[in-house]
């Protein structure tokens, strides 16, 4: 992390006219402060955010939420109910398990994806250090741009996630603080990324010995700590960037975009404060095809297709939300019926934690560093609601650099990150070591949190995850140096943990299911019946069945881009063959591959079965 007057190479926006929206955006609903028996604030109140269209927020860094069932018992007393998204399941007190996967990965995982079928993880770090702990195989070298320098270390792999075997790849375009989501085909598209890298598309494709291929000049803006979103024809969207409030279309493959074809963002102008805090913004396809995009502490829906703001929700006070405040996001279970027919699927977003606005300067900028306590708050709302409000609730400890996952079951394990601090070099402390499990109700009600056993390697600034088949979590990454550095506070971190959640009780084997693959459909169409077979050995109630698809995100910096967990309806169930709907349209499930769980009295499956829903 860089102050904010160190700009990157890239093309000026001063071509660009920010367009006028017209008058105050409509946002005219109040906060809700408290879920679950919190207090809730009236339009009078002097935190309430009646109004849309304010741009400010309070001084304190927490909410001070009173009477809170949710996060406020003792943690160690706390029982956790296995079973997400509304599905009742077996009570376990079990509060998860670490392990070391791999001790060298030789790069630290500042970026991470499952890629599809082949179940690996796809890890990278930026080229700029020249360094890493893991050699190339062999010539060409990369060529350092603008030097006779030869870089010949590795910084990107693909990590076998059953054996940890590793598979060097070579990579010439700086990935540094990239962004990227997986296509319909199942092949990882990265965008953006610093110098050389901040302008180029790259693509990974999963065939046997695939190597990357990158496209410099791609993009019609450079875009380092951007966002890509997936729409719902599976095109990409990529938004802001260090020092380009703006975003476009992801060009097809070997095409490049001008920059008639970059759309000035007023949004980002505004949300940009003075240490930034709306990089790497919060972003999500609604069930209605709108955008909703988090930057600092606002919100609003953006229609793609017309480029207008749709509405701005309230603002949500506490300090910022985006880098390098750096809280976690994801969006909430989409939870179908069966037979859907619904006109609007209820989506929700959560985001957690952050900072104050200012601990960045304090923390980077000042002399002596200056650690200011991270936010202690989650907040959700429902963003397919012109009213929505921010259900405020307590977290059991302060959390940023972290990473909010969404689990199987629809819980929610925010994972990773320090207590107080910023990102930036060196500019956090306190790690957070233990996971939290954050209980999923449809409705809010009973959701709460849960202090899960703590790790013993701090995951700070750039860590990332992956969910796994067997619904374990791959950890990697946390390095909060300018290279790779083991003689300090926080060394450079290339060990690999897997976590295994409350639901990997030992007690609770006994509902663990087997997908039979070979008898399951594998590749569906929007709205078709479909069966998953499942091997029966003892009498299983229907009613305690849940059957989920996840999105694998690509996940750095504390967002998991297009994470997305859909709870299909079971339609009917008979001798181990659910029949299930798949979703209606790209805006519940864009097209592409997903991870498929059968989940029994809140137990996943042994193993996910991979499942394309084509276009």
């Amino acid at each position: 992390m860089f102050p904010t007057a160190f700009h990157h190479p890239g093309k000026p926006i001063a071509e660009f006219k920010v367009p006028h929206f017209g008058g105050a955006f409509p946002g005219t609903a109040s906060l809700v402060v408290g879920d679950d028996g919190g207090s809730a604030a009236n339009g009078d109140d002097e935190d309430s955010a009646s109004d849309g269209g304010k741009h400010g927020d309070g001084t304190s860094h927490t909410l001070s939420v009173q009477g809170l069932d949710n996060g406020s018992s003792d943690p160690s007393s706390q029982i956790a109910a296995v079973g997400g998204a509304d599905v009742a399941g077996a009570q376990t007190t079990f509060k998860g398990s670490w392990e070391l996967f791999v001790e060298n990965a030789g790069v630290s995982a500042m970026h991470m994806v499952l890629l599809p079928k082949i179940d690996q993880a796809l890890m990278f770090d930026a080229t700029v250090w020249k360094i890493s702990k893991l050699k190339l195989p062999g010539p060409p070298c990369r060529k350092v741009e603008g030097t006779n320098e030869e870089d010949c270390w590795c910084h990107s792999i693909l990590m076998d996630v059953e054996t940890g075997n590793i598979r060097p790849l070579r990579i010439e375009h700086d990935t540094w603080c990239s962004s990227g989501a997986l296509d319909v085909n199942g092949r990882l598209v990265s965008t953006g990324g610093y110098n050389n890298g901040s302008d180029t598309v790259r693509i990974l494709d999963i065939a046997p010995n695939s190597e990357w291929i990158e496209y410099p000049g791609a993009l019609g803006n450079g875009r380092w700590y951007a966002t890509q979103v997936t729409l719902a024809d599976g095109r990409f969207m990529v938004f802001g960037g260090r020092d380009f409030p703006t975003y476009e279309f992801v060009p097809p493959q070997g095409q490049k975009n001008t920059r008639n074809e970059v759309h000035a963002f007023k949004f980002l102008v505004e949300t940009h404060d003075q240490y930034e805090n709306n990089l790497y913004p919060f972003v999500y396809l609604s069930t209605d095809g709108n955008l909703f995009i988090f930057a600092n502490n606002r919100s609003i829906l953006l229609n793609p297709n017309n480029h207008q703001i749709v509405y701005e929700f309230p603002v949500l006070p506490g300090g910022a939300r985006n880098y390098p405040a750096s809280g976690s996001s994801c969006l909430l279970p989409i939870i179908l019926n069966p037979n859907e027919n619904r006109r609007v699927i209820p989506a929700e977003v959560l985001v957690c934690g952050g900072a104050p606005h200012e601990a960045f300067e304090k923390a980077d900028l000042e002399r002596p560093k200056v650690f200011l306590p991270g936010n202690t708050d989650c907040a959700r709302m429902d963003i397919t609601k012109r009213n929505g409000k921010w259900k405020v609730i307590n977290m059991p400890s302060a959390r940023l650099l972290g990473d909010a996952v969404v689990l199987p079951t629809g819980d929610v394990l925010l994972i990773n990150g320090a207590k107080s601090g910023s990102a930036g070099w060196d500019d956090a402390r306190d790690p957070n070591l233990n996971p939290v499990l954050y209980k999923f109700k449809g409705d809010g009600t009973g959701s709460k949190f849960t202090v899960m056993n703590p790790s013993n390697i701090p995951r700070m600034y750039h860590s990332s995850f992956a969910v796994l088949p067997d619904s374990k979590i791959l950890i990697a990454g946390s390095n909060t140096n300018p290279g790779y550095v083991y003689n300090t506070l926080f060394p450079t971190e290339v060990r690999v943990e897997k976590f295994s959640p409350h639901y990997f009780d030992p007690n609770l084997a006994q509902f663990r299911q087997e997908i039979v693959v070979e008898q399951s459909d594998n590749q569906v169409k929007f709205g078709q019946k479909f069966h998953v077979q499942i091997r029966e050995g003892s009498a299983i109630e229907q009613a305690k069945l849940q059957v989920t698809i996840y999105s694998p995100p690509f996940t750095t910096h504390g967002i998991s881009m297009n994470q997305r967990l859909i709870q299909l309806g079971i339609e009917e169930f008979n001798n181990g063959k659910i029949v299930v709907q798949a979703p209606m349209n790209g805006n519940i499930a864009p097209p592409g591959y997903y991870m498929l769980f059968v989940n029994y009295n809140g137990v996943p499956c042994r193993r996910s079965m991979w499942i394309q829903i084509l276009p």
